[in-house]
């Protein structure tokens, strides 16, 4: 994974950021097209496992 300073602060975050928009529950969150926890465990281990730390 590459990194890159986060700004003027001296963060070094992956130049990939995930949105987590969509990680919630869908029956009772605001968007019908959120994914559920064991989804999001998921996704967030995969995302993890490949260095991204800029979420």
């Amino acid at each position: 994974m590459e990194f890159v300073k986060l700004g003027n602060a001296n963060l070094n975050v992956s130049r990939i950021c995930l949105g987590c928009m969509g990680f919630g529950n869908a029956a009772t969150g605001q968007h019908s097209w959120t994914v559920d926890e064991e989804t999001t465990r998921a996704i967030m281990k995969h995302a993890l496992e490949q260095g991204i730390n800029y979420y």
